[in-house]
């Protein structure tokens, strides 16, 4: 169990998912030039990797406005609660031409991601699951006021 040299945003989720540490991990890092059709695209290039068995995880957030955090709140504020309504239906629908264009056409898309790195990780997952795949939420909510971190699950049919 050496996680020396690994982001938490790698190696955490898998400790939950699988604490007999029974899976390999390879982190692999975005490209810092990305944007939401070529993480898609990104995604797309990582479909066959499931039918050899691997797990692709997109390690985000759905929201992301470290400016708005308010440390303990437990209330959603309105724009990051419409902005995760927006983005859920649309990953539940598989609308995956929605889910590229979400930062220009969600509400208060720019205030829930001032900047996009935490968001490309849900259009690069997605995108391996393949077009009109939906997503199927297993966990989420907003802590902080404004941090959203809703988790789904995507498979690819061959």
């Amino acid at each position: 169990d050496d996680t020396r040299g690994l982001d938490h945003g790698a190696w955490v989720p898998m400790m939950h998912l699988f604490p007999d540490h029974s899976v390999p991990v390879f982190q692999v890092s975005m490209p810092t030039d990305l944007g939401p059709a070529s993480a898609w695209r990104l995604g797309q290039t990582l479909q066959p990797l499931e039918h050899e068995g691997v797990l692709i995880v997109g390690s985000g957030s759905l929201t992301h406005n470290l400016y708005d955090v308010r440390w303990g709140d437990p209330n959603a504020s309105g724009y990051a609660r419409e902005f995760t309504d927006w983005v859920r239906a649309k990953v539940q629908d598989g609308d995956h031409q929605q889910l590229i264009s979400a930062l220009e056409e969600a509400p208060h898309a720019t205030r829930a991601h001032p900047t996009t790195e935490h968001f490309l990780p849900l259009l690069v997952a997605a995108g391996a699951a393949g077009e009109r795949q939906p997503g199927v939420l297993i966990d989420g909510g907003i802590e902080h006021g404004v941090l959203a971190m809703d988790a789904f699950v995507f498979r690819h049919s061959a």
